[in-house]
């Protein structure tokens, strides 16, 4: 029954932290905070955040599955 208590307790905890950060999330795009990274990739383009990779030796590496 102890580790029911615990889990129920672990569970609760959880919860509250997931809420407080949904509430976080919610607060910073009604701020725009957020809203400018989320459009700076695609100021760039249709390459994103992280650049155009090169084409090179393509056959250096195995295909992944």
């Amino acid at each position: 029954m102890f580790a029911y208590e615990l889990h129920r307790m672990n569970h609760a905890q959880l919860v509250r932290e997931a809420a407080a950060q949904r509430l976080s999330h919610e607060a910073a795009e009604t701020t725009g905070a957020t809203r400018g990274l989320r459009l700076f990739g695609r100021r760039h383009g249709s390459h994103g955040t992280e650049g155009q990779v090169s084409g090179g030796d393509r056959g250096h590496f195995v295909r992944a599955a």
